[in-house]
């Protein structure tokens, strides 16, 4: 919601009237000193939204407040333009609504453009979102990147790594959903006070890695060519989709990592573009994977989070690079999620293998689910029960 500042308005004082921690809206107007607003300035009020309310007979500031439990201040605020003593039937003005539901619903399928879509409301009803772009796709499409938190402790999330695992995105959307609700509410989730990871943690997430692949797994071969038949060659003619886990070229993007990337390209069969498992012919030369490795370089990330579908696992260590604390992370996800902790397995290449190797710090992946991919939405509920501890514990350990 925006407002324009009148004489004596001041962000403390928004807070105050909208009942909105000081620092989300500070957040939410970085150009803006706090106690130095000029008359007619626009400011950002996360948690709220303007609705059209027509005057009915009877009707005055102070009872139609009440009966929204607002300060009448709000109204005189966001209708400027109406004389509150002269409100005739029929006249429409605004209320502002206390955003009080997930602005969201992520338990569709959920395709790239799902994803912008939601993206752009979130941002709308929380604009302390920072939202940048992590790189583009090899279809141009852009891979966004949200960050939330002004903390010390960097913490990155990313999903749909691979096509048919897209459901991971929309977990991480609707983890995200809860969470900005929960900010603004002053609230918990699970017995912590959001607000505490929010002052703590710089939250980075990458909810789509790999978007022409989810759009090619959802909804089938892309109109731009030569990827519209080149794609259903590599599919070995069919037009099903669903087992297909690379790029829109045919490479994996998480066998694409400089962290002995030579072994997986020897002993993958795939020795050239395939729905999965093909490594490329090099380390990092697809789009998606090189945006992973520049952003990772340039956020300086403490952990990360790579999340992918399925068998209830955690990988947790590589090569006996990864460091001691790990280990206490991974317990506590485990406690929180009832999933198998797995040290090490016989595979390569991966971004939480490179971030490790790389960092020495600690880098997870997490394999939600159980089934065939792409695993059915009959399973989203428990899929997201089942991980809000350890997206909450990612932050708060």
């Amino acid at each position: 919601m925006k407002v324009l500042v009148r004489k004596g308005d001041t962000l403390w004082y928004f807070s105050q009237l909208f009942q909105i921690p000081l620092q989300l809206i500070i957040d939410s107007n970085p150009h803006k000193k706090p106690n130095i607003l000029s008359i007619g300035d626009e400011v950002k009020i996360p948690g709220f939204t303007l609705r059209p309310y027509t005057i009915k007979p009877g009707d005055m500031y102070w009872n139609i407040a009440h009966r929204f439990n607002l300060a009448t201040d709000a109204l005189l605020l966001v209708n400027q333009h109406v004389n509150p003593n002269k409100l005739n039937i029929g006249q429409q003005i605004y209320i502002p609504i206390f955003i009080s539901n997930g602005v969201i619903h992520t338990n569709t399928l959920y395709d790239y453009q799902a994803l912008v879509r939601d993206i752009n409301k979130l941002c709308k009803a929380y604009p302390f979102i920072k939202l940048n772009e992590a790189g583009k796709s090899v279809l141009n499409s852009n891979i966004p990147e949200l960050i939330i938190g002004r903390g010390p402790k960097k913490v990155h999330w990313n999903g749909s790594f691979h096509a048919n695992e897209w459901i991971t995105t929309a977990i991480i959307m609707q983890f995200l959903n809860e969470y900005l609700l929960s900010l603004t509410n002053s609230g918990y989730i699970r017995g912590i006070l959001t607000q505490k990871l929010y002052d703590s943690v710089m939250l980075s997430v990458v909810p789509m890695v790999n978007p022409d692949g989810v759009n090619l797994v959802i909804n089938g071969p892309p109109n731009q060519m030569p990827y519209k038949t080149e794609v259903v060659q590599i599919n070995n003619g069919s037009m099903n989709f669903s087992d297909w886990k690379a790029n829109i070229r045919g490479v994996d993007l998480n066998n694409q990592y400089p962290a002995n990337w030579e072994i997986e390209k020897e002993r993958k069969k795939p020795k050239a573009p395939a729905p999965r498992d093909y490594p490329g012919d090099a380390p990092l030369t697809e789009p998606e994977a090189i945006a992973m490795e520049k952003l990772t370089e340039i956020r300086n990330f403490d952990r990360v989070l790579a999340f992918h579908t399925q068998g209830e696992e955690i990988y947790w260590g590589y090569e006996g690079y990864e460091p001691p604390y790990s280990e206490a992370i991974v317990k506590e996800f485990v406690r929180a999620s009832g999933y198998k902790a797995v040290r090490y397995v016989d595979s390569h290449a991966g971004y939480k293998d490179w971030f490790i190797q790389e960092w020495r710090r600690s880098g997870f992946t997490i394999e939600l689910g159980r089934g065939i991919n792409p695993l059915p939405l009959s399973q989203f509920d428990e899929i997201y029960n089942k991980t809000v501890g350890i997206f909450l514990a990612s932050m708060y350990m």
